[in-house]
């Protein structure tokens, strides 16, 4: 059975189209057979608009983005964020160190510490993931029912392109930042939420379940990855 390429913002239901391109340029925008509705209002929008929307975590603007578009940028984005989380990382822990003898710290070992953020960013992303992949799949295998995991990968990766607020909130550096990356925090799993929401086109508390799940060993994989941080900075220190 060929797949649906794609969905109606408004009711998830499957669409074989978007619009209907006549003669002279003439574009007519489809109408949902189950909501009566067109089938994606955000053709005819302007990308700021869409964008204001998906920020706003709207669903409609979440199933135009992840079902009715060709975005294949998750991957490249998902590598900046870990960037953007590796460097906030990386300038708090240099921060955090007072010596002021140069000699402490050589600077080869300060662009390890660097690398060494972002393998552990990577990491906790990684179970974050597959924590959400993973109930997922249960519930799906509890319900019999089918969810394309692939492009679950793919919604949670969009959706957390909140952490790009990381840069700015480190540059312009105040008292109140772990107030601002907590807020960055919440605001990206709010997206993630919504994102499985989309995916699975089921209720709210179901969508928030799986993220808190992936969040329960995302933070337990944060825990013993800082105790095999400082062992790493630790090491390379002694050198």
């Amino acid at each position: 059975m060929a797949k649906v390429p794609y969905r109606c913002v408004e009711c998830s239901s499957n669409a074989h189209e978007l619009h209907r391109d006549y003669s002279n340029g003439i574009l007519k925008i489809t109408i949902c057979d189950s909501c009566q509705k067109p089938v994606d209002k955000y053709i005819e929008y302007d990308p700021a608009i869409i964008l204001i929307d998906a920020i706003l975590c709207k669903t409609q603007a979440f199933r135009h983005i992840i079902f009715n578009t060709k975005i294949n940028i998750h991957w490249k984005l998902c590598v900046f964020c870990l960037l953007c989380e590796a460097y906030l990382r990386w300038s708090q822990l240099q921060g955090s160190e007072h010596s002021s003898d140069p000699a402490d710290i050589i600077r080869y070992t300060k662009e390890w510490d660097f690398y060494c953020m972002f393998g552990f960013a990577a990491l906790e992303l990684a179970v974050f993931l597959g924590g959400v992949v993973a109930f997922v799949w249960m519930v799906q295998s509890f319900l019999q029912s089918s969810v394309d995991l692939p492009m679950l990968v793919k919604a949670l990766l969009l959706s957390s392109y909140g952490k790009l607020l990381l840069i700015p909130a480190v540059i312009w550096e105040h008292d109140y930042s772990p107030l601002c990356f907590s807020l960055i925090k919440l605001f990206v799993l709010t997206s993630n939420s919504q994102a499985v929401r989309v995916i699975l086109n089921c209720r709210r508390r179901l969508s928030i379940l799986a993220v808190c799940v992936g969040l329960l060993m995302e933070t337990c994989a944060a825990v013993a990855s800082q105790r095999l941080q400082w062992s790493v900075l630790d090491f390379l220190l002694s050198q």
